[in-house]
């Protein structure tokens, strides 16, 4: 519900009476959710903008419209402001704030912290004793640098453990391919191994021209030392970081390297895409668009700039920006990545020449990746528009939830709840729910009924995905299935549209259904595409939860029939050796030395597998 002119006034009022200080402001529907955080140096100045009848871009009006009261916190500098800032927009994620994915949605390299260190792919960054490069932009990103990397310097891909393992097996075949220098041999020192590593390094920083410089010294010194085997595999470790060079697009003198960063803004969506330059050449890239609701101003975008390197594990000394910040901005911006780079890192905006050049590339990037994501959200928006006109809906189903229930036998039954926003997944709010109500039997209605209770019991909770109404329920299920849910809703008093997901004999979608029709969709390809993926994600997302819930049961069941082994210990045991076939495999002294199984016990359940086999 938009603001009134009166309330407009007493929230321009507030606003003039905030001090001439640096701080952060909170905006806030009618609802008390956070749609906005910003920071300012002059909050007075910043927030009573707002609320003023000057001009202001559609995504401004639209966000300010919906504004019914704010906070505001004090601070003593910029730098303060700008930090609280990021962490407000991480807590609350704000509607109109534009912000990266969760951190833990991009792929790091890992160097792990062992004799022998290895190169791995992980999901997290954690604190531990091991480095880590990136985030990059993908897996496969991620998976061909460690490929490449460990073809080029030798180092192994295989699960051995060294030194533990040396020695102990036949080397594989990518030693004898010439792809692994073979530590599990023995012929390669600590010293050796200690060098590669340090290559390794030195390349996924970028530092590529280096490593080349070092490979050609030590290339001529041992051929000077008459030593021509080992000059000869300097050789064409050169040879192959020639080549992975070549893979990647040069855009710059070797040796250097800058973040190049551009935007591209219209009223319908904005882009910002950032090419990570190394050594002259393009290692990777990375592209965020933002929807036609996000306010892209100067205090989102520094926001932005800071969180997109808050993740990343080496920041360049040079970034180079295609659009322009004020000063202030630039510098605070420019001091913070400095502090926490704990060097000078520079922040430009190139007027001419090929550093302008660049930038102009990087954008027509970002115009690129903007006009694919319009032609796509054009096509999602005109799907949607049909289901909504097939199915009479009065309102643009933007949030679609849909149900599904799961057993094994008369036992645990599971409700599984999936959302799409817009014609995507959006798995963050996916929801199961273990149905309690049904003690004897199945009864898939009074399931349904009970799952659909339990989600709309949350709707008056602040925040959370479930303090959302949907625009359209769907259920795995026909006419009766429709009918339970619709009558619960108006128990509840909540008008959301539910229809039926039917399927044929096959399994299939066949058509959507009220409690007394069919609705085919059969000669609608894309509404049918979109209906069938619904239906397969929610069934898919449901029997997992089931299974899962079952797999839990049966072995933790099956060590309860152990003498001594209750559902505690049974607990205790999966918990401490990580799965019921690591408990299978123990021996009486790695039992014995769980916290809780005494040697008894752990005699008893290595007695009772014995007997099992």
């Amino acid at each position: 519900m938009a603001i009134t002119e009166a309330q407009n006034r007493i929230l321009l009022d507030k606003a003039n009476a905030l001090p001439m200080r640096p701080g952060v402001y909170i905006m806030k529907n009618a609802a008390g959710s956070v749609i906005y955080v910003g920071k300012s140096a002059k909050l007075k100045s910043r927030v009573s903008q707002y609320f003023q009848n000057s001009e202001k871009n559609t995504k401004t009006a639209n966000m300010v419209r919906q504004v019914k009261d704010f906070d505001y916190y004090l601070c003593d500098t910029e730098m303060e402001a700008l930090s609280l800032e990021n962490t407000l927009i991480k807590q609350y994620t704000p509607k109109y704030n534009i912000r990266l994915k969760d951190a833990k949605s991009y792929p790091y390299i890992k160097l792990t912290d062992e004799e022998y260190p290895r190169l791995v792919m992980s999901r997290k960054r954690q604190n531990d004793k091991s480095r880590y490069f990136g985030p990059y932009s993908g897996t496969s990103t991620v998976f061909s640098v460690i490929n490449t990397l460990s073809g080029v310097l030798g180092l192994p891909t295989c699960k051995r453990r060294f030194p533990k393992d040396i020695g102990k097996e036949r080397p594989c075949l990518y030693y004898q391919l010439g792809r692994c220098c073979g530590v599990c041999t023995g012929n390669v020192t600590e010293q050796e191994y200690a060098e590669k590593i340090r290559y390794a390094v030195d390349v996924l920083r970028g530092n590529t021209s280096e490593v080349k410089r070092q490979l050609t010294d030590k290339m001529y010194e041992c051929a000077e030392q008459e030593r021509f085997e080992t000059a000869a595999k300097y050789r064409d470790t050169l040879s192959a970081l020639e080549r992975l060079g070549q893979k990647h697009k040069v855009v710059a003198a070797p040796g250097t390297e800058y973040d190049v960063i551009a935007l591209y803004r219209d009223e319908l969506c904005a882009c910002i895409s950032v090419f990570f330059i190394r050594d002259g050449a393009v290692s990777d890239k990375a592209e965020y668009v933002f929807g036609a609701d996000r306010i892209i101003d100067e205090s989102n975008i520094t926001a932005f700039l800071c969180e997109l390197y808050n993740v990343r594990e080496y920041i360049p000394r040079s970034i180079l920006l295609s659009f322009e910040l004020e000063d202030g901005d630039r510098e605070l911006v420019a001091d913070y990545l400095s502090e926490r780079a704990a060097r000078i890192i520079s922040l430009r905006t190139p007027e001419r020449g090929e550093l302008k050049t660049l930038c102009d590339m990087v954008r027509d990037n970002a115009k690129e990746k903007a006009r694919a994501y319009k032609s796509e959200a054009e096509k999602d928006e005109k799907t949607l528009l049909r289901l909504a006109e097939l199915l009479c809906l009065e309102v643009y189903p933007s949030r679609i939830e849909a149900y599904d229930i799961s057993n094994l036998g008369h036992e645990h039954i599971t409700a599984g709840m999936i959302v799409t926003d817009g014609t995507s997944f959006k798995k963050r709010d996916y929801r199961c729910f273990k149905i309690k109500s049904i003690t004897d039997g199945t009864d898939d209605y009074a399931s349904m009924r009970e799952a659909i209770y339990r989600r709309f019991a949350h709707l008056d909770d602040e925040g959370g995905s479930f303090s959302e109404l949907p625009d359209l329920i769907l259920l795995d299920g026909g006419k009766g299935h429709v009918s339970v849910v619709r009558d619960l809703l108006r128990d509840l008093e909540i008008d959301v549209p539910v229809f039926g997901m039917v399927k044929d004999d096959f399994h299939k979608t066949r058509a959507l259904c009220t409690e007394s029709e069919e609705i085919s969709i059969a000669r609608e390809n894309a509404v049918f595409v979109f209906i069938y993926k619904i239906q397969e994600e929610v069934h898919r997302y449901t029997v997992s939860k089931m299974s899962n819930a079952k797999r839990k049961t049966l072995t933790k069941s099956s060590l309860t029939k152990i003498t001594g082994i209750g559902d505690s210990k049974a607990k205790l045991l999966l918990k401490a050796l990580g799965g019921y076939s690591a408990v299978k495999s123990a021996s009486v002294e790695q039992l014995a030395a769980i916290k809780g199984i005494s040697r008894k016990d752990a005699e008893s359940i290595v007695e009772y597998f014995n007997e099992e086999k």
